[in-house]
């Protein structure tokens, strides 16, 4: 095999028949296994020692169902289980690992050429499964995405859930397609040329059906996060926690092949340790990245513009491959709403007034804060990220948090004309950063992205209900949140991908189309170097001029964020120049365009702007 890892955790499959079981239980005085299916047994562990458990037993055919029983008293799934065919509260079952890779040499996309592109599996398609997004693959390679990120499907309960209340970490939730089902979506995805971004929560685990309390020191009192007790990562014995997320970690990459891990919340992953958890992660991917000599990634989620993130070992950094930046999507999303109630509050002025300048600098150093006073956060906030290439960060103008966050999960197609949801893609998809658009962008899709959940305990319901109301007390939003357990809920958040070939929406979606060809085949675009760019900003009205440029091809993007029409006088090189894109053209949704397109520039040249006006000009020779 090309691997070098192996899973050691839970069951294994030696051979068709026999299974390996090993289970970390350091409080427990004996540990056996008691088999189901197809036969009623009960085999005693070995204790081999730092609390681990294990046996290896005969006439074990994939399929098989099993519990670990503990002191011979209490019966608990297994947490390194990868099917729960019974649910979260049923046995685990033994899965057959093999699978034929089509590409078994895959060796990854760079990070410098990954657009991706967000699902949650669930909605995605009206099935909701891995196979029937495979179903979906060359539309999304037809739009120019290199990269889809699928939202968790570790197993939570019930059948519908964001996926953040996954309790079976090993386990690819069966409502989708199991492990099967998710080997299948991979596959058809490198064949494709596509990577794959898998979200795994490592800071906690769901409130239903987490029983990893039963086997040990899993959780930690001394910290808390918004999900209660702090996952174990710098107490007693918190390496053997480590070992069942890093094992868990090179599971998603080296047997299914995922090419990158987004690591939601990592700040809630608090740990104190010399050697952090988040630093020996990256040094186990590193190792077997060289190995296998193929591209694997990690792309932490974080809203804390921390550059050690990004920074290496031996710079006092966690080594980390890319992060996010929300400064990006909240300065855009604040000049094209007028949003600036909750945590908007740090992109607007004490007047209300909405300024271009938290954009600019994002655009410029990445992060809009680099130790400037947060208001919202009462104290100074972020660092800088110059020091990296623009690739190692990922930016977007919506993603599930931002629209689902949202009392009735409105897209940008609830709340902008078409003019301003052009301009948002444009400052996405040419930026020099990684750009990640979340499913139905691209066409528009008017479907909400609504919180969902399926417990079974009609408390948790009842708390779970509460929660969303509270999480809205700091904006303006009136009414009532649609009900996150009922399955209505679920099925208004399925997108229809019909209507991409309909209308205003199948010109959005060949706006976007145009444009990712852009960023692919101009060599002023293609490249994550903010040192090949200028940002210039006007505040009233509040135009944007991002000038890229490289190995003598030069881009410019005008973008207008002001609901007035202007003219204006660009300092535009000499030269002859085309219009790539104009967004004012009836071609593309708009009333009329002055500019024609091709024209001569003798330093300056001057024209005029609708409202949310948004142009491409491109040197020509």
């Amino acid at each position: 095999m090309l691997n070098h890892w192996s899973r050691t955790l839970g069951a294994v499959l030696l051979d068709p028949t026999t299974c390996r079981f090993r289970v970390w239980a350091p409080e427990a005085r004996d540990v056996a296994v008691h088999l189901l299916t197809p036969t009623d047994r009960t085999v005693a562990l070995e204790h081999e020692g730092a609390g681990y458990w294990t046996a290896t037993v005969p006439d074990v055919p994939p399929g098989s169902t099993y519990r670990y029983r503990l002191n011979d008293e209490q019966e608990l799934p297994d947490p390194a289980s990868q099917a729960q065919p019974e649910g979260v509260h049923g046995p685990s079952q033994v899965v057959d690992p093999t699978f034929e890779w089509r590409d078994p040499r895959w060796p990854g996309v760079p990070l410098r050429d990954y657009i991706i592109y967000e699902l949650h599996v669930g909605t995605f398609t009206p099935a909701g499964t891995f196979a029937a997004a495979i179903d979906q693959l060359d539309e999304l390679v037809a739009l120019g995405v290199t990269a889809i990120e699928i939202m968790p499907v570790a197993q939570f309960p019930g059948e519908r859930n964001w996926g953040y209340d996954g309790v079976f970490l090993y386990a690819p939730h069966p409502a989708y397609g199991g492990v099967q089902g998710l080997k299948q979506l991979v596959d058809a995805c490198h064949a494709r040329g596509l990577a794959v971004v898998l979200d795994v929560v490592y800071n906690h685990l769901g409130p239903e059906g987490n029983y990893l309390w039963g086997y040990g020191p899993y959780f930690t009192e001394r910290y808390h996060t918004p999900w209660g007790a702090a996952v174990n990562l710098d107490g007693p014995e918190s390496d053997d926690v480590r070992r069942f997320l890093i094992e868990n970690a090179l599971m998603w990459l080296c047997e299914f092949r995922i090419d990158a891990l987004r690591l939601d919340a990592v700040h809630a992953l608090l740990d104190f340790s010399a050697t952090t958890f988040l630093a020996e992660l990256a040094h186990a991917v590193q190792r077997e990245r060289a190995l296998l000599n193929r591209r694997m990634y990690l792309i932490a989620e974080s809203d804390q513009n921390d550059p050690r993130l990004l920074r290496s070992a031996d710079r006092s950094g966690f080594g980390l491959d890319a992060q996010w930046s929300d400064d990006f999507h909240h300065a855009v999303h604040t000049l094209l709403t007028g949003q600036t109630d909750g945590y908007y509050a740090d992109y607007g002025d004490p007047d209300g007034r909405v300024p271009l300048r938290y954009l600019v600098k994002a655009l410029r150093d990445g992060f809009a804060y680099t130790g400037q006073y947060s208001a919202v956060r009462r104290r100074r906030h972020g660092g800088s990220s110059r020091e990296f290439a623009a690739e190692r960060l990922v930016v977007c103008v919506q993603n599930h948090d931002q629209v689902g966050n949202r009392m009735l999960g409105e897209r940008f197609s609830a709340l902008l004309s078409l003019a301003q949801r052009q301009v948002a893609a444009a400052v996405l998809l040419l930026s020099p950063y990684t750009p990640m658009l979340f499913m139905g962008e691209e066409y528009g899709e008017p479907a909400p992205f609504l919180y969902f959940v399926h417990h079974s305990d009609a408390d948790l319901v009842a708390a779970v209900r509460s929660g969303r109301k509270s999480e809205f007390a700091a904006f303006a939003w009136q009414g009532e949140p649609p009900d996150p357990q009922a399955a209505e809920t679920f099925e208004r958040s399925k997108l229809n991908h019909s209507l991409r070939t309909q209308g205003e929406h199948a010109l959005l979606l060949r706006w976007y189309t145009t444009l990712m060809r852009l960023r692919k085949t101009n060599p002023a675009l293609n490249v994550g170097d903010t040192s090949t760019q200028e940002v210039l900003g006007w505040e009233d009205p509040r135009l944007l001029l991002l000038h890229r440029w490289h190995a003598g091809h030069e881009v410019w993007l005008l973008a207008s964020f002001d609901a007035s029409a202007t003219t204006l006088t660009l300092p535009l090189p000499r030269g002859t120049w085309a219009v790539a894109l104009d967004n004012a053209t009836p071609a593309w949704g708009g009333d009329g365009s002055s500019l024609p397109a091709t024209f001569t520039s003798i330093g300056s040249f001057s024209f005029d702007l609708q409202p949310y006006a948004c142009l491409v000009l491109i040197k020509e020779g």
